[in-house]
């Protein structure tokens, strides 16, 4: 029987391979991809002829065919023809038609399309992370900046849904910037892991040629090469960490978004949110809705989602070179970063401008009863009663003032005075100025003077730390900005040396 392979007269591609695979990889190459290829195949190129492998004429010769086609060719009018398999062979298809295919096809020498697609991958996460960082180092400016001005600011803090404590608001948003700077410096690990070059590992085992993969890497802007060959082009953790780092970000900022929404609600009313950020109702007059919180509730479950996405795709995937990780999950995960941009931005903004509301805070303190804690601490120190003692007192307080609809401060000693007398079996040294005193909320947040507390001083020490930190993020966005100027110098200048060097 003939062997169906040699009488196989099908064309390359398929016309629906074409319009399914093919065509979408090549839109999303052209659409992310031109300048790392770009910058590749210029590194690449000097490093052959810095290391001896290939002769400077005839790298010349390519430098100038390649500047030709960046320079006559705009990759956004391309329109995927089926006639060769992808982006990186339309490259070779232009140089071949331009220098010949012999001295054309010498730039892939030492180079496979798997470390080639693994380092322009890198190089768009780098640039991605850096912007993204940037939008995250402002919004961190933004709450320290608001957590400083709000440090004194009563609000009513929850647990459970419930009243629970007061605090300030500068201390609140003070908790939320801790987990903010431990999400930049999850972003800033994911970065260094990305920050390591693929170039130089070819298909999987490098290359028999006297390759110089430090060399290309610090063309490339990269930190170093990435040392095990095998894992430059299976270990996508570079993927899975990039992606962890926005997965957990938005998961946490969510929470904090959560919140705002919650304090905006009518019956709570802890926070204003101006004019600017807000929509009216086109039938009921009386409504001002924080829209924009809204936004950012789901923009932030977008990003999460997206994120989740990408991780959820390299679940089960063999420890290869696999197009599972690749150009178009890649792209998808771009997506990611699109939202969490316009959410960094808009959280930025409404924490710049929301205020408290301190009639409502001191109503909904007066209500609930939530300084009761500190009444209950100060029988212990005051009275010499056991903690156990004292908050059974406190509690029957607490219980005759919100039975009566009453407040702590106004209504609150008789019935103390009450409870005591019935646990101890005699009268208190507490007195209704000293009671008062103990119950009001700005004595509840003075006395917790300890570390990481809402008091002023270690407000204070804790806005210095924050403040500290974000310098030193800033610093090394710098010298990382720097470096990669740096290198982007250094590989135009050696490829500018190549063209027209004949």
């Amino acid at each position: 029987m003939a062997d169906p392979r040699l009488s196989d007269t099908s064309k390359f591609p398929d016309p629906v391979y074409k319009e399914t695979v093919l065509k979408p990889l090549f839109d999303g190459a052209r659409s992310h991809h031109v300048d790392g290829f770009r910058r590749i195949d210029r590194a690449h190129l000097v490093m052959l002829v810095e290391t001896g492998i290939l002769d400077r004429d005839l790298a010349s010769r390519i430098a100038d065919a390649l500047e030709a086609i960046d320079r006559e060719i705009d990759p956004s009018t391309l329109v995927y023809t089926g006639e060769v398999e992808d982006f990186f062979f339309l490259i070779e298809k232009e140089l071949k038609a331009r220098i010949g295919v012999d001295t054309a096809g010498r730039l892939h020498t030492a180079r496979s399309r798997n470390d080639i697609d693994h380092t322009l991958f890198k190089l768009g996460l780098k640039d991605k992370i850096d912007a993204l960082m940037g939008k995250a180092r402002l919004l961190l400016a933004a709450m320290i900046d608001a957590a400083d001005r709000e440090k004194s600011t009563l609000i009513v803090a929850y647990t459970h849904g419930q009243p629970a404590q007061p605090t300030t608001f500068g201390h609140y948003l003070s908790a939320a910037i801790e987990v903010l700077i431990r999400d930049i410096e999850r972003f800033a690990e994911a970065r260094r892991i990305v920050d390591l070059s693929p170039m130089g590992a070819a298909a999987i085992t490098t290359s028999g040629f006297p390759i110089d993969r430090a060399r290309v890497a610090e063309l490339l802007g990269f930190s170093a090469p990435l040392r095990n060959s095998y894992s430059c082009i299976a270990a996508v953790d570079y993927t899975t960490a990039t992606y962890s780092a926005i997965e957990l970000m938005f998961l946490h900022l969510g929470r904090l978004i959560q919140d705002f929404q919650f304090w905006t609600s009518f019956e709570v009313g802890q926070i204003y949110v101006p004019n600017a950020l807000v929509q009216i109702s086109s039938i009921m007059p009386q409504k001002r809705n924080p829209v924009p919180i809204e936004h950012l509730r789901h923009l932030a479950s977008q990003t999460f989602g997206r994120a989740r996405t990408v991780l959820d795709v390299m679940h089960n995937t063999p420890f290869t070179d696999m197009n599972d990780s690749e150009g178009e999950t890649q792209g998808m995960g771009y997506e990611a970063f699109a939202s969490a941009s316009r959410v960094l931005d808009l959280l930025a903004a409404l924490i710049s401008q929301i205020s408290i509301d301190p009639e409502r805070v001191d109503q909904n303190i007066r209500r609930s009863c939530i300084t009761i804690t500190e009444l209950a601490d100060s029988l212990v120190r005051i009275e010499g009663l056991s903690f156990r003692e004292a908050h059974e007192i406190a509690a029957a307080t607490a219980k005759s003032v919100v039975a009566a609809k009453g407040d702590l401060t106004n209504d609150g000693y008789e019935p103390f005075l009450k409870a005591f007398e019935h646990s101890v079996g005699r009268k208190p040294s507490v007195d209704l100025p000293k009671f008062k005193e103990i119950v009001s909320p700005e004595h509840f947040v003075a006395v917790r003077a300890r570390f990481g507390g809402p008091a002023p001083e270690p407000m204070q020490d804790a806005l210095r730390a924050y403040r500290e930190k974000l310098a030193v993020f800033e610093a090394a966005a710098k010298e990382a900005a720097d470096h990669e100027a740096a290198a982007a110098a250094e590989l135009k200048e050696k490829f500018t040396a190549l063209t027209g060097a004949r």
